[in-house]
């Protein structure tokens, strides 16, 4: 498992996110005023500009938007990881999500786009925040 930065708080906007990853759920706002979804998680609708804000928890599943193989790194806690997908998400619940994929044996060819994924948590050596990170169902 690699050693992934940890958010820094305090941060007011995304704690409530953060909170709900530590307890196994991925968490997104809608808006109260027009109903759109909100993520990433925000003080204001980012299509209207509410504050009024609703907290729900996703069930997890979505489909890859688009992915991208990483093949070099050398960043501390990622070279390990070899090759690796950094993919965006469309989640069932209406929103997009920058993750990894994981859990493949090949990720240059055992991913596609609109492969459906589920997420699942990735405990951290250092830190005390799981990482949200997405599987092939």
């Amino acid at each position: 498992m690699p050693n992934r930065p940890q958010p820094h708080f305090p941060e007011a906007d995304t704690k409530h996110y953060w909170d709900g990853v530590k307890a196994g759920e991925l968490r997104y706002q809608t808006c109260d005023a027009c109903s759109k979804v909100n993520f990433t998680p925000t003080a204001h609708c980012q299509s209207c500009g509410s504050n009024a804000l609703s907290w729900h928890v996703s069930k997890g599943e979505g489909s890859v938007y688009t992915y991208s193989v990483v093949r070099q790194n050398r960043i501390p806690g990622f070279v390990e990881l070899g090759a690796y997908a950094v993919a965006y998400v469309d989640l069932d619940e209406g929103f997009r999500m920058l993750t990894n994929v994981v859990g493949t044996a090949n990720p240059t060819t055992d991913i596609s786009i609109g492969q459906r994924v589920r997420v699942e948590y990735e405990q951290q050596d250092s830190g005390e925040y799981p990482i949200p990170v997405f599987r092939p169902i």
